[in-house]
């Protein structure tokens, strides 16, 4: 008989062949297409000497570090803030007041449902804020709102044994939610939040539909102002693999962090040592062998 699991039968011979097949055509389609993109970009001259020229100029790499910085400005704002007002939308969407609760929820829904954009353009446009902090503002609003139901899901999720547990032992609410809950509860949310953090820093992006300099508005100026043929695919190539770097990063460190908290000292099992003979209650009477 074969070893089966709950949920599928464990792949026989010729099933592992028919998936060693899939997976060697996948690859081979892969690398197929990878090989047809390079040719192109062969074909069409972008490596050549003259495209890659302008950034050996020190002005270029200037602008291209201070739109790199004012990204990760950005990106560092938006990510307290959003953190910060998830928290709050987030108590208020599990506060025992109904009032609060059908206040945050209408706040929550409704920027979760509003695009990013039109919040940035509107900020910047209508209300006339100037180009950081509109960006900020937009990203926040949007992912605060996504951050809450994000803490709200963590926290409900938690077994509810362990909320009639801490009750039981005469604890109040705010106690049962921080040393109970969200305890327990981050380590659900920690993958969705990087997750979330990670669109944030893809979404700083947008401020150079407002003017504001950041890694990909210094870029399109290099692509669009300079005069040597529009190098606007070796800009894409380098920009490109910084933000996909800056998002690997992000993930790192939440497997970081989620390594971290298995070692915990406090949630690592507590060793117990073997029983040996003794006596069992004060006052008991001696175990065999111990007079």
């Amino acid at each position: 008989m074969t070893d089966s699991t709950a949920l599928y039968d464990i792949a026989g011979p010729r099933t592992r062949r028919r998936h060693r097949l899939y997976g060697i055509v996948s690859t081979l389609a892969i690398l197929a297409l990878i090989g047809w993109i390079l040719y192109l970009l062969f074909d069409t001259g972008q490596f050549t000497a003259a495209r890659w020229s302008p950034f050996e100029y020190k002005g270029i790499q200037e602008l291209l570090l201070k739109g790199l910085g004012n990204t990760l400005k950005a990106f560092a704002y938006a990510a307290v803030l959003s953190l910060a007002l998830g928290g709050i939308l987030a108590t208020g969407r599990l506060s025992d007041h109904r009032a609060v609760r059908w206040v945050s929820t209408v706040v929550v829904e409704f920027f979760r449902a509003m695009p990013v954009l039109v919040m940035i353009f509107f900020i910047f446009v209508a209300l006339k804020v100037q180009p950081l902090p509109a960006l900020v503002a937009g990203l926040t609003l949007y992912n605060g709102s996504v951050l809450a139901e994000v803490f709200r899901t963590g926290v409900n999720a938690v077994d509810r044994g362990q909320r009639e547990a801490a009750y039981a032992l005469g604890l109040r609410k705010t106690q049962v939610m921080t040393y109970v809950l969200v305890p327990q509860g981050v380590r659900a949310m920690l993958p969705t939040i990087i997750s979330q953090l990670v669109v944030a820093l893809k979404d700083t992006s947008l401020g150079y539909l407002i003017t504001y300099e950041e890694f990909l508005h210094a870029g399109k100026l290099i692509a669009s102002n300079l005069d040597y043929d529009l190098p606007f695919i070796p800009v894409v190539m380098v920009i490109s693999p910084i933000y996909i770097g800056m998002c690997m990063l992000l993930s790192w460190f939440a497997n970081w962090m989620a390594r971290r908290q298995r070692r915990s000292p406090k949630t690592e099992a507590v060793d117990i040592a073997p029983a040996e003979p003794g006596t069992l209650l004060p006052g008991g009477p001696p175990a065999p062998g111990r007079m």
